[in-house]
């Protein structure tokens, strides 16, 4: 797969530049909607014979981006076959409000290199470089918590652990606190969080917790280009959710997916760009001159990781570009 980098770019960019544009007027619905039709537009420009493998549903729920959907410009034929992920907008919430850390997101493989996952829960633990191999998923909190802190030469009382603030999480929240590491509850975003836990400087050293399984795919093809890691297990609610499964494939609801296992693939590419302003990434800005954004676009093949701001000028005779 040749070098899509600026493509994907350029998709996940009008993505947050459209969803910004809905900031905190409250319509969720409407965010997560001008983020899919920008995200489809741009899609369709793109040299590729493309596949979305995880989307906004199964094609009676979505209208576009389902799972199946064939995308880009050359998918009547061309040779480039490209396998898609998307989340046209993590935290669809946090844009409606005004909240911290909404994100546009896309990842892309050549094909069969990222898992079919099914849209169910998946518990995950989520770390970075320094502590891989060093977590178990099933092993009691407060010895993870000591491999990590062990790893990363501090003590467990310097950790700062992100949860999703759910109420499945009380006794997961009370051990973290009990182990003596700190926590920082979020309303949403467990995938950007996740991206976070495995950059330095982010003030986030691991994720714990149950989450989207889908977002957990996307999260491991970001972590095979930061040489970060992730362990999940889906998280089966029902007998008709455990034979929608067997019917993808799934047959022990029990394994543990590595990163690897999620992302399998050899030529992993993965974009985001801020929508609001997160841990991880600037949000979107608007001025007389443009819009102005923050992405971070990552390859596993050759390994490298770009963050890039961009202005989108106005066309405008009087427009100027500045140095930020």
């Amino acid at each position: 797969m040749f070098d899509l980098s600026l493509e994907m770019l350029r998709v996940v960019e009008d993505a947050a530049i459209a969803s910004a544009r809905t900031m905190g007027m409250g319509e969720a619905h409407a965010s997560d909607q001008a983020a899919v039709e920008s995200m489809r537009r741009c899609l369709d420009t793109l040299p590729i014979s493309g596949t979305i493998v995880i989307g906004e549903g199964e094609r009676d729920e979505a209208p576009m981006l389902y799972i199946g959907e064939k995308v880009g410009s050359g998918r009547n034929g061309e040779p480039m076959t490209v396998d898609i992920a998307v989340d046209p907008l993590e935290g669809t919430n946090l844009c409606a409000t005004g909240g911290a850390g909404a994100i546009t997101v896309l990842a892309a493989s050549e094909h069969g290199g990222l898992l079919h996952a099914p849209d169910c829960y998946m518990e995950k633990i989520v770390i970075g470089p320094a502590a891989k191999g060093a977590v178990d998923l099933d092993a009691p909190v407060k010895q993870n918590l000591k491999a990590i802190a062990r790893r990363l030469q501090r003590g467990v009382d310097d950790l700062v652990v992100v949860v999703l603030d759910r109420t499945r999480h009380q006794k997961l929240i009370s051990d973290i606190r009990e182990a003596g590491a700190r926590i920082r509850l979020i309303s949403d975003g467990d995938l950007s969080a996740g991206i976070a836990a495995a950059v330095a400087g982010t003030g986030v050293h691991a994720v714990m917790g149950s989450g989207g399984a889908p977002e957990g795919v996307l999260t491991a093809a970001a972590l095979r280009c930061l040489n970060g890691e992730i362990l999940g297990r889906l998280v089966v609610k029902d007998d008709a959710q455990k034979e929608r499964m067997q019917q993808m494939g799934i047959h022990d609801m029990n394994r543990v997916y590595s990163t690897k296992d999620l992302a399998p693939g050899k030529d992993l590419l993965f974009a985001a760009c801020g929508v609001t302003d997160g841990n991880l990434l600037q949000g979107v800005r608007f001025t007389g001159d443009g819009a102005h954004t923050q992405a971070v676009v990552m390859h596993s093949n050759p390994p490298r990781v770009r963050f890039i701001n961009t202005t989108h000028l106005e066309n405008k005779p009087d427009v100027k570009v500045r140095f930020r």
